[in-house]
């Protein structure tokens, strides 16, 4: 019997989509299938005390040693995805779908004389047109009630026909209006002809007029005031939406394709794959692959088409890929030589395999992510990472803390810097800091230098803890490495900043975005680490880090400047003046250029504050002492 906890995963890796979840035994077979709206959510559920547990789900977790899922998009693909696995699994802890139902289709016997409508599951027979399949065979039958409203074919069994056109009477549904009846006569074959392909061409899709036909019904009853008739529309309305949208994860029985979608980053990428056969999703698996080489996302899609087709594995009729490979011709040749058969390699563009290609993308960022966050929170791969960067850099000890800065600004403006830390490979984000850059038209090598300047000058300068921002607390040492985010140039100020302050033995790189390349000292090439290596993976996800950081306080500064305007700095006027100051005159500038007088005429503003108000605003709308915002309906 197995503990729980030994596999449960951390909260965190768990998406809060929904999805379809497998609990596997120590053996990898599959032994319980589930779906969920919400997987985080209810795979928390099974990790619960053992206690509080229904028996059978207490022996299915114990006996478990291992749990996976797939996001999908909504609850009604959970539903279906859920069904084939389960067929496919027949999972030893499932219950539900254990029997030999198929989805429901909604059918038309063409081969009668009169075509009758009904809902049928199992084997198609010649002369029934079929459509579906469907989630819910509760809906089309609801659906199909409603339809025969307006296209009145019959829904009866073949013994209810021949009954009433041996007695000469409709049964309820032709005295209600339901059916046309031509059981009696009451309705000629050419006629029920039309209705029934009419029928047919609105399941099949072409069912926008009638739906607008629908809603403007429900406008006219709403304008009436019948609001009890416009109710019983808009749940036609409903009804017919929910039927007639077919869900991404069940296609026709013909549907024979594997759906490649990737997500990346530098360094990595995601890859999560669909296999589709007969209409329904057969088998998926997702995997992440090291970017070790110089390729384009081309290239590397090529490498996932390797990794998937080479040990006699046979494509589907059709591969659907994010992106094309650079030699499309000589992949389609090699596919179907593998295949037997041509193979179509294409990008979907619309429709459901769109769609499926959209989910697996979330798939494959969601595996993306809880690589990356599994790999960060390793201990070992975080000891790597370390002893890595002190031996590519040729430090003279492990770097356990790693500060870093960033520079944001826009066009020159509001320039301000972050400074991230990170200890034992992990965010201290108590340490983090953000600056202001003082400097006067400051370019990223002044804003570096001020930064590193005003960060040592406190460590090297003692300060009474009492005279610093109760909010703040001094750093408690210096890191054993500063990165910086950017090249030559950055690393040469940094380095004279740390000279100038003392601090001479302090190793600082750069980390320039383009290549991933990283700069040196004193040094006219920069160092290429290996791409698969956990140092470089580490320089990023600080880069990264310090570069969210200084993006989010350039925002906010940016936000609270530009909700400042010259009312602002006049002495004794009040946010509620200004506010009625601005609805009276518009903007700043309008009332830059209003006399005293007309200042007077504003509720709340007496001779003593318009005066005050015209002295302090010049007439180009703008405080007399500095530049600030006009922005239009500033407060």
């Amino acid at each position: 019997m197995t503990n729980p906890a030994d596999y449960r995963p951390a909260p965190g890796e768990i998406p809060a989509e929904p999805g379809v979840y497998r609990f596997r035994d120590d053996s990898g077979r599959v032994i319980y299938v589930g779906k969920a709206s919400s997987l985080r959510a209810r795979l928390s559920s099974y990790f619960a005390d053992l206690a509080t547990l229904h028996p059978r789900t207490r022996t299915m977790v114990t006996t478990a040693t291992s749990v996976d899922w797939v996001m999908v998009a909504n609850e009604v693909e959970a539903l279906a995805l859920e069904y084939s696995w389960i067929k496919e699994y027949d999972p030893r802890f499932n219950v539900k779908y254990r029997d030999d139902k198929s989805y429901p289709y909604l059918a038309v016997t063409m081969k009668d004389e009169f075509p009758r409508a009904l809902v049928v599951r199992g084997a198609k027979r010649q002369g029934v047109r079929y459509f579906g399949p469907y989630a819910h065979a509760w809906a089309i039958r609801e659906t199909v009630e409603l339809l025969t409203k307006a296209f009145p074919i019959r829904t009866c069994r073949d013994g209810v026909f021949k009954r009433a056109a041996q007695v000469g009477r409709p049964c309820l549904l032709g005295y209600i209006d339901r059916c046309s009846a031509p059981c009696v006569g009451a309705i000629d074959k050419a006629a029920y002809d039309r209705l029934v392909d009419d029928f047919c061409a609105f399941v099949n899709g072409q069912s926008d007029g009638y739906v607008r036909d629908l809603e403007g019904l429900m406008k006219d009853a709403s304008e009436r005031l019948d609001y009890e008739d416009a109710a019983r529309l808009r749940d036609r309305i409903s009804a017919l939406t929910r039927v007639l949208e077919k869900n991404t994860v069940v296609f026709d029985d013909s549907t024979d394709a594997d759906v490649i979608a990737t997500a990346e980053d530098e360094l990595q990428m995601g890859v999560q794959v669909f296999h589709v056969r007969k209409g329904r999703i057969r088998g998926e698996r997702g995997f992440v692959i090291e970017k070790a080489e110089d390729l384009t996302p081309a290239g590397y899609l090529e490498r996932v088409l390797q990794r998937l087709y080479s040990d006699d594995a046979s494509p589907a009729k059709e591969v659907l890929v994010p992106l094309l490979p650079d030699e499309v011709a000589a992949w389609t040749q090699w596919l179907s030589k593998s295949r037997g058969a041509k193979v179509d390699i294409r990008i979907p563009q619309r429709g459901d395999k769109r769609t499926l290609m959209q989910t697996a993308a979330a798939n494959a960022a969601h595996a993306l992510a809880l690589h990356t966050s599994r790999r960060s929170s390793d201990l070992t791969t975080r000891s790597v990472a370390l002893n890595e960067l002190q031996e590519y850099l040729g430090l003279a000890e492990v770097p356990l803390r790693i500060e870093c800065i960033d520079i944001s600004t826009l066009q020159g403006t509001d320039t301000v810097a972050s400074l991230v830390v990170f200890e034992d490979g992990l965010p201290r984000k108590s340490d983090y800091r953000t600056f202001a850059i003082r400097t006067p038209g400051a370019d990223d090598t002044a804003a570096m230098h001020e930064v590193v300047t005003r960060r040592f000058r406190e460590q090297q300068t003692p300060v009474d803890d009492s005279e610093m921002e109760p909010t703040r607390r001094r750093f408690a040492y210096a890191p054993a490495l500063l990165v910086v985010d950017g090249g030559a140039p950055q690393v040469r100020a940094a380095q004279d900043a740390l000279m100038a302050a003392g601090m001479n033995d302090l190793p600082v790189v750069g980390l320039a975005k383009r290549l991933e390349e990283v700069w040196l000292p004193d040094e006219l090439d920069p160092a290429i680490l290996p791409r698969t290596s956990e140092a470089l993976y580490l320089l990023q996800r600080i880069r990264d880090e310090a570069h969210r950081t200084a993006i989010s306080f350039h925002r906010k500064r940016r936000g609270k400047r530009a909700t400042t305007s010259a009312l602002d700095a006049v002495p004794g006027l009040g946010p509620a003046r200004a506010k009625a100051l601005l609805a009276h005159f518009g903007s700043v500038r309008a009332i830059a250029g209003a006399s005293v007088d007309d200042l007077c005429r504003v509720e709340g503003i007496g001779p003593a504050l318009a005066a005050t108000i015209n002295a302090a605003i010049g007439k180009d709308g703008t405080d007399k002492g500095s530049p600030i915002s006009n922005e239009q309906g500033d407060t």
